[in-house]
Protein backbone atom coordinates (compact mmCIF):
# COMPACT_ATOMS: atom_id res chain seq x y z
CA UNK A 1 0.00 0.00 0.00
CA UNK A 2 1.33 3.07 -0.97
CA UNK A 3 2.13 5.99 1.85
CA UNK A 4 0.42 8.55 -0.04
CA UNK A 5 -3.06 6.89 -0.17
CA UNK A 6 -4.22 7.76 3.36
CA UNK A 7 -3.60 11.32 2.78
CA UNK A 8 -7.14 12.97 2.19
CA UNK A 9 -7.43 14.63 -0.65
CA UNK A 10 -6.79 18.33 -0.41
CA UNK A 11 -10.02 20.43 -0.91
CA UNK A 12 -9.91 23.14 -3.79
CA UNK A 13 -11.14 26.46 -3.06
CA UNK A 14 -13.71 27.53 -5.11
CA UNK A 15 -12.19 30.63 -7.17
CA UNK A 16 -13.16 34.12 -6.06
CA UNK A 17 -15.50 36.36 -7.51
CA UNK A 18 -14.19 39.57 -7.48
CA UNK A 19 -17.13 42.30 -6.66
CA UNK A 20 -18.16 44.58 -9.05
CA UNK A 21 -17.34 48.79 -8.27
CA UNK A 22 -20.19 50.32 -7.56
CA UNK A 23 -21.52 52.58 -10.14
CA UNK A 24 -21.54 55.68 -8.60
CA UNK A 25 -18.51 55.80 -5.74
CA UNK A 26 -19.16 56.77 -1.94
CA UNK A 27 -16.97 60.09 -1.98
CA UNK A 28 -19.28 60.87 -5.04
CA UNK A 29 -22.57 60.15 -2.97
CA UNK A 30 -21.23 62.34 -0.17
CA UNK A 31 -20.68 64.98 -2.59
CA UNK A 32 -23.85 64.81 -4.45
CA UNK A 33 -25.27 65.25 -0.24
CA UNK A 34 -23.11 68.40 0.61
CA UNK A 35 -24.43 70.17 -3.11
CA UNK A 36 -27.55 69.32 -2.29
CA UNK A 37 -28.09 70.60 1.18
CA UNK A 38 -25.74 73.58 -0.17
CA UNK A 39 -28.53 74.23 -2.54
CA UNK A 40 -31.71 74.25 -0.37
CA UNK A 41 -29.39 76.33 2.21
CA UNK A 42 -29.33 79.01 -1.16
CA UNK A 43 -32.69 78.38 -2.30
CA UNK A 44 -33.40 79.36 0.97
CA UNK A 45 -31.68 82.71 0.92
CA UNK A 46 -32.98 83.54 -2.01
CA UNK A 47 -36.70 82.74 -1.75
CA UNK A 48 -35.65 84.93 1.35
CA UNK A 49 -34.37 87.67 -0.96
CA UNK A 50 -37.56 87.27 -3.45
CA UNK A 51 -39.70 88.15 -0.93
CA UNK A 52 -38.40 91.00 0.10
CA UNK A 53 -37.39 92.72 -3.29
CA UNK A 54 -41.09 91.92 -4.67
CA UNK A 55 -42.52 93.61 -1.60
CA UNK A 56 -40.40 96.71 -1.67
CA UNK A 57 -41.87 99.67 -3.31
CA UNK A 58 -38.49 100.85 -4.92
CA UNK A 59 -35.13 98.53 -4.88
CA UNK A 60 -32.76 99.37 -4.23
CA UNK A 61 -33.75 102.59 -1.54
CA UNK A 62 -33.19 105.56 -3.71
CA UNK A 63 -30.86 106.92 -0.50
CA UNK A 64 -28.10 104.13 -1.11
CA UNK A 65 -25.77 103.37 -3.62
CA UNK A 66 -25.94 101.24 -6.35
CA UNK A 67 -23.88 97.97 -6.76
CA UNK A 68 -20.68 97.97 -8.88
CA UNK A 69 -22.54 96.22 -11.93
CA UNK A 70 -19.08 97.11 -14.83
CA UNK A 71 -16.84 95.93 -11.97
CA UNK A 72 -18.72 92.70 -11.01
CA UNK A 73 -19.45 91.65 -14.18
CA UNK A 74 -15.60 91.61 -15.02
CA UNK A 75 -14.92 89.92 -11.54
CA UNK A 76 -17.34 87.57 -12.92
CA UNK A 77 -15.34 86.51 -15.86
CA UNK A 78 -12.22 85.73 -13.38
CA UNK A 79 -14.34 83.34 -11.75
CA UNK A 80 -15.31 81.46 -14.88
CA UNK A 81 -12.11 81.60 -16.06
CA UNK A 82 -11.08 79.43 -13.07
CA UNK A 83 -12.87 76.68 -14.88
CA UNK A 84 -10.38 76.16 -17.57
CA UNK A 85 -7.50 75.36 -15.09
CA UNK A 86 -9.51 73.20 -12.66
CA UNK A 87 -10.74 70.89 -16.50
CA UNK A 88 -7.02 71.11 -17.22
CA UNK A 89 -6.09 69.64 -13.91
CA UNK A 90 -8.57 66.92 -14.19
CA UNK A 91 -7.32 66.41 -17.62
CA UNK A 92 -3.37 66.40 -16.18
CA UNK A 93 -4.27 63.86 -13.48
CA UNK A 94 -5.86 61.57 -15.84
CA UNK A 95 -2.62 61.13 -17.86
CA UNK A 96 -0.25 61.62 -14.78
CA UNK A 97 1.28 64.68 -15.81
CA UNK A 98 2.24 65.91 -12.55
CA UNK A 99 3.68 69.17 -13.15
CA UNK A 100 0.66 70.33 -15.16
CA UNK A 101 -1.51 69.03 -12.84
CA UNK A 102 0.36 71.27 -10.00
CA UNK A 103 0.02 74.52 -11.99
CA UNK A 104 -3.54 73.94 -12.77
CA UNK A 105 -4.57 73.62 -9.41
CA UNK A 106 -2.33 76.71 -8.49
CA UNK A 107 -3.45 79.00 -11.30
CA UNK A 108 -7.59 77.97 -10.02
CA UNK A 109 -6.76 78.85 -6.61
CA UNK A 110 -5.14 82.13 -7.92
CA UNK A 111 -8.17 83.49 -9.54
CA UNK A 112 -10.52 82.47 -7.28
CA UNK A 113 -8.24 84.29 -4.22
CA UNK A 114 -8.67 87.63 -7.13
CA UNK A 115 -12.13 86.45 -7.33
CA UNK A 116 -12.36 87.45 -3.54
CA UNK A 117 -10.06 90.55 -3.46
CA UNK A 118 -11.98 92.06 -5.91
CA UNK A 119 -15.20 91.61 -4.27
CA UNK A 120 -13.68 92.72 -1.22
CA UNK A 121 -12.90 95.47 -2.78
CA UNK A 122 -15.86 96.28 -3.84
CA UNK A 123 -18.02 95.50 -0.52
CA UNK A 124 -15.42 98.24 1.16
CA UNK A 125 -16.10 100.71 -1.26
CA UNK A 126 -19.79 100.17 -0.58
CA UNK A 127 -19.70 100.18 3.26
CA UNK A 128 -18.29 103.63 3.16
CA UNK A 129 -20.80 104.93 0.72
CA UNK A 130 -23.62 103.80 3.48
CA UNK A 131 -24.64 100.38 2.14
CA UNK A 132 -24.40 98.31 5.43
CA UNK A 133 -26.17 95.28 7.02
CA UNK A 134 -27.75 97.67 9.11
CA UNK A 135 -28.74 100.29 6.22
CA UNK A 136 -31.65 98.43 5.10
CA UNK A 137 -33.50 95.33 4.43
CA UNK A 138 -32.00 95.95 0.63
CA UNK A 139 -28.44 95.84 2.34
CA UNK A 140 -28.93 92.93 4.24
CA UNK A 141 -30.29 90.65 1.90
CA UNK A 142 -27.49 91.57 -0.16
CA UNK A 143 -24.92 91.04 2.10
CA UNK A 144 -26.45 87.82 3.75
CA UNK A 145 -26.95 85.90 -0.13
CA UNK A 146 -23.77 87.53 -1.59
CA UNK A 147 -21.60 86.47 2.00
CA UNK A 148 -22.52 83.68 2.04
CA UNK A 149 -21.65 82.74 -1.48
CA UNK A 150 -18.39 84.39 -0.79
CA UNK A 151 -17.47 82.15 2.15
CA UNK A 152 -18.35 79.13 0.30
CA UNK A 153 -15.60 80.45 -2.48
CA UNK A 154 -12.92 80.91 0.27
CA UNK A 155 -13.64 77.60 1.71
CA UNK A 156 -13.39 76.29 -1.66
CA UNK A 157 -10.24 78.16 -1.98
CA UNK A 158 -8.80 76.49 0.69
CA UNK A 159 -9.63 72.93 -0.43
CA UNK A 160 -8.10 74.14 -3.35
CA UNK A 161 -5.20 75.47 -1.35
CA UNK A 162 -5.08 71.88 0.28
CA UNK A 163 -5.37 69.91 -3.09
CA UNK A 164 -2.59 72.09 -4.28
CA UNK A 165 -0.41 70.67 -1.37
CA UNK A 166 -1.13 67.25 -1.98
CA UNK A 167 -0.56 67.35 -5.87
CA UNK A 168 2.91 68.87 -4.82
CA UNK A 169 3.61 65.78 -2.61
CA UNK A 170 1.98 63.46 -5.37
CA UNK A 171 -0.78 62.04 -3.69
CA UNK A 172 -2.50 61.92 -7.20
CA UNK A 173 -2.33 59.39 -9.87
CA UNK A 174 -4.83 58.85 -12.62
CA UNK A 175 -5.92 55.34 -10.91
CA UNK A 176 -6.18 57.41 -7.67
CA UNK A 177 -7.85 61.12 -7.37
CA UNK A 178 -10.87 61.32 -5.56
CA UNK A 179 -9.71 63.81 -3.44
CA UNK A 180 -8.97 66.19 -6.85
CA UNK A 181 -12.21 64.97 -8.35
CA UNK A 182 -14.54 66.31 -5.13
CA UNK A 183 -12.68 69.31 -5.37
CA UNK A 184 -13.54 70.07 -8.60
CA UNK A 185 -17.06 69.66 -8.08
CA UNK A 186 -16.98 71.61 -5.46
CA UNK A 187 -15.58 74.57 -7.62
CA UNK A 188 -17.86 73.53 -10.54
CA UNK A 189 -21.11 74.24 -8.12
CA UNK A 190 -19.85 77.41 -6.47
CA UNK A 191 -18.97 78.87 -9.85
CA UNK A 192 -22.44 77.62 -11.07
CA UNK A 193 -23.78 78.98 -8.38
CA UNK A 194 -22.44 82.81 -8.79
CA UNK A 195 -24.06 82.31 -12.37
CA UNK A 196 -27.75 82.45 -10.76
CA UNK A 197 -26.68 85.19 -7.94
CA UNK A 198 -25.38 87.76 -10.18
CA UNK A 199 -27.99 88.67 -12.32
CA UNK A 200 -30.42 88.13 -9.42
CA UNK A 201 -28.87 90.60 -7.43
CA UNK A 202 -26.93 92.77 -9.89
CA UNK A 203 -28.99 92.77 -12.87
CA UNK A 204 -32.81 92.09 -11.14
Amino acid sequence: MRSDAAVMPRRLSPPSVGLDAPAVSNARLAMVAVIAGEAMLFAGLIGTYLVFRLAAPKWPPADLPRLPLVMTGLNTLVLLASLMPMAQAMRAVNRDDRTSLRRAIARTAGLGTLFLAIQGTEWARLVHHGLTLASSMYGATFYVLIGCHAAHVLMAVCWLIATAVLAQRGRFTAARHAALEMCAIYWYFVCGLWLVLFPLVYLY
